[in-house]
């Protein structure tokens, strides 16, 4: 087990002992992610990985944009705006209210013991 799978299961960051992005539904929600993808989104949330969570943002948000061209999807839209609301103080309250909407609407989302897609 390395030790980004570590930290992702103790849901700390570094020495810091905070969760990634500050919000505890963020965490969850980045728990459900794929092994691979879910620590590189754990990394980009650090505080100290700012100089790399804001191009990636930027490039996730315009690769969303061209979602009709192939290999890019609509997927990357919402993860670069989560991934700039760390910065953006005005995104991070429309992130707040994207998560009210999952509690109340998809709660399943931020269940641990619902199992994660099948990686094969």
């Amino acid at each position: 087990m390395s030790a980004a799978s570590d930290e992702r299961a103790s849901g700390t960051e570094g020495t810091t002992g905070q969760m990634a992005g500050g919000d505890p539904r963020l965490d969850k929600l980045v728990h459900r992610l794929p092994p691979r993808l879910g620590d590189t989104v754990s990394y980009l949330l650090k505080p100290s990985s700012r100089w790399m969570r804001i191009p990636s943002g930027a490039l996730l948000v315009v690769g969303g944009v061209f979602s009709f061209l192939p290999v890019l999807g609509v997927w990357m839209l919402p993860l670069g705006l989560a991934l700039l609301a760390e910065d953006v103080p005005a995104l991070r309250s429309c992130r707040s209210k994207v998560f009210d909407w999952i509690e109340r609407r998809k709660p399943q989302w931020l269940d641990p013991s619902v199992p994660k897609p099948d990686q094969s």
